[in-house]
């Protein structure tokens, strides 16, 4: 009996010994980073005795997933809303405020009109105009800066990844070496180390993990791509910019194997790196996008309309405004020697859309132009061009590209064209001279003072001034071809003839509301085929009633064309997307395109900060569930340290009687 009560009591000593010490080592490890709460579990023996325990870590794998599901969700949003917060903010601030040097141009353009022969008001026009500059200058570089910071925190973030990777990996060689013989031999450090860096490696990027052979955590990305394999095997995150060295993606490198590297789905990455890749392809690249597309359409229009007026040195005006032209990104896959440029096809800026556009090589003659998104992926049909004399030409939608190439394109080759992106910091003035500044219109009308009638004739239009294709020639200073004009009515109704200087007529009908009379030359012979301006006739003019049109020579206080510059303010110029058509109403002005700038990143980050919102409670309450378990609870610890303390008292005591009985036993036998 004693000999049992001393086994007993000895068996209770040893198991509460081992409950004291799991327990002492649960209260420890309170604050220690990814400790999960261990327990020790005894068995019974014959004969009553405690048999040996063994230590289990208190692990829920279904929380432990969800949580990592969570987390990654969570640092997401994070990343997002930390990056996206600072660009709304510059954008939202006034002295970054692209509409505010709009209007100042505008504004001092009003001045210049308003005294149209003074060269102070026309200097304060090109103060203006070299403002706007530096603020598109300005805010391009905001959005430059931002994305230099977003390629430096992913080569932080895919180092760190890759670091946890290879840690994964050898953690799980540790843990197959042990498990191999026995589960029970693999120190629970290990796999709490490795637990943890599962955790920190879903911060940066979604994954999933399996259980493999020998205790081995095989970890997978959300897209499916393995990471962490089968013995000791794993695959390393790489960065690279292709095309655009600048535009930096993420890739998977399979290590040490001879294969081709695979793209992510940056869209399904979750995580920081998802976040930042979000981030950058959501906010940072429309917003320089959509800033270079105002800045082209706005200064493209400026140009060509500056082009129909006289400047105060009594030529027919010029630009304003350079338009950058920028180098294609050839592809590194590219098997060809060709190159390609583009820049803005004048006249053509409200045909732009705030995108990058890929061209691809169907034969060595033929291309095909398509916009693309942030990611590289299509948007709307393609347009296809013939290459001849190194010009890309053709019938469609061109989206207003100029392109040139030089050498030869193999089939299948790609280009990436990012004009918006780059002409945002790549505008400049084409001139400093205030005189260049065409507020006047190069024609001037007027009625003979013989006419009968009650008709008028408007101030007119110009609509040409090339000297290729109208009636305006290139001498300095410029005149009418053949002019001045004279209009004759004539007795038929609706009827005018049209005389040139030297006498050679054309007879035409007009229309008979009396607007824009030149349409109804039609086909006439020189000089009268391209005049490049037309007019209005209003009242009734009576038989022989005759108007003059001629250049308008010494005409420094008119601004007919400056009052056309200043409409530009308000049309409907800044194209808002590939799909629209050609009309007004798939148009907006350039302070309303801008406007969309700004509220677009106000409402992506509003939108992301309320799912972060969300996503955070739902990590919280996966991280509690998670906890309730594994985590280290200090006032059970220290309940079961008392009963465990107590328990231990209690079998030393089982000993010592056992110890009395014995002796009482062996006293009795003497």
């Amino acid at each position: 009996m004693s000999f049992d009560l001393l086994n007993i009591g000895a068996a209770g000593v040893r198991a509460n010994s081992e409950l004291l010490q799991t327990t002492s080592k649960n209260i420890a490890n309170l604050n220690t980073k990814g400790y999960i709460r261990e327990r020790t579990e005894h068995g019974t023996m014959i004969g009553g005795m405690v048999g040996r325990g063994e230590t289990v870590r208190l692990l829920n794998q279904f929380a432990q997933q969800q949580l990592n599901r969570d987390i990654s969700n969570q640092s997401y949003y994070e990343q997002f809303v930390t990056e996206a917060s600072r660009v709304d903010t510059l954008f939202a601030q006034d002295s970054n405020s692209l509409s505010k040097s709009i209007n100042s141009m505008f504004n001092n353009l009003q001045s210049a009109i308003n005294l149209p022969s003074s060269t102070t008001n026309r200097s304060l026009f090109m103060t203006g105009a070299q403002g706007l500059v530096d603020q598109m200058d300005r805010l391009s570089g905001i959005v430059v800066d931002q994305n230099s910071i977003v390629n430096e925190q992913l080569d932080i973030f895919s180092e760190e990844a890759n670091n946890l990777v290879q840690k994964i990996s050898e953690l799980n060689k540790q843990v197959a070496s042990k498990s191999a013989l026995n589960l029970n031999n693999v120190d629970h450090s290990v796999l709490n180390e490795r637990d943890q860096a599962i955790k920190e490696l879903a911060e940066l990027v979604d994954i999933e993990t399996l259980d493999g052979e020998n205790g081995e955590k095989l970890v997978f990305l959300g897209t499916g791509d393995a990471l962490v394999m089968q013995g000791g095997a794993f695959n390393l995150f790489a960065m690279k910019g292709n095309p655009d060295p600048n535009h930096k993606e993420l890739i998977l490198d399979i290590k040490d194997k001879n294969v081709v590297q695979l793209e992510l789905d940056s869209g399904s990455l979750k995580g920081k790196i998802g976040g930042l890749l979000a981030f950058r392809d959501e906010v940072l690249i429309p917003a320089q996008n959509q800033l270079g597309q105002i800045g082209l359409a706005l200064a493209d229009a400026f140009n060509q309309q500056n082009r129909l007026g006289m400047d105060l040195d009594g030529n027919i005006g010029g630009d304003i405004f350079k338009i950058p032209t920028v180098g294609g990104f050839a592809y590194s896959e590219n098997t060809g020697t060709a190159a390609l440029t583009a820049t803005l096809e004048p006249g053509r800026g409200n045909e732009l859309p705030a995108t990058d556009f890929q061209v691809t090589y169907t034969s060595a003659t033929t291309v095909e132009i398509t916009a693309v998104d942030a990611k590289g992926n299509p948007i709307g049909t393609p347009t296809t061009g013939n290459i001849a004399g190194g010009v890309i030409t053709g019938t469609g939608d061109y989206f207003g590209l100029q392109m040139n190439v030089t050498g030869s394109g193999a089939t299948g080759d790609r280009f990436l064209v990012k004009l918006n992106q780059q002409a945002a910091t790549g505008l400049e003035l084409a001139t400093q001279r205030p005189e260049a500044l065409a507020l006047a219109s190069p024609i001037r009308t007027e009625k003979s003072a013989d006419n009968n009638g009650t008709a008028t004739i408007s101030a007119g239009v110009v609509t040409d001034t090339d000297p290729t294709t109208s009636a305006f020639t290139a001498g300095t200073p410029p005149t009418l071809n053949d002019g001045p004009y004279t209009l004759t009515k004539t007795a038929n109704a609706n009827e005018y003839t049209l005389t040139s200087n030297s006498g050679t007529t054309h007879t035409f009908t007009a229309p008979a509301d009396g607007k824009d009379i030149l349409s109804g030359v039609g086909a006439a012979p020189a000089p009268f085929d391209n005049l490049g301006f037309t007019f209005d006739i209003e009242g009734t003019p009576n038989t022989g009633d005759s108007f003059e049109i001629s250049f308008n020579t010494g005409g420094f206080d008119d601004n007919r064309n400056g009052a056309a510059l200043d409409g530009l303010k308000s049309s409907d110029l800044v194209r808002q997307n590939v799909e629209s058509t050609g009309s007004t109403e798939s148009h907006k002005t350039f302070n309303e395109a801008y406007a969309d700038i700004v509220t677009g990143v106000g409402v992506i980050t509003n939108q992301a900060k309320t799912n972060g919102a969300a996503f955070e409670a739902l990590a919280n309450q996966s991280s509690a569930w998670f906890e309730s378990l594994s985590g280290v609870n200090l006032d059970e610890e220290a309940a079961n340290l008392l009963r465990f303390q107590q328990s231990y008292s209690a079998s030393a005591q089982v000993i010592s009687a056992a110890r009395t009985v014995f002796d009482t036993l062996l006293s009795a036998a003497r």
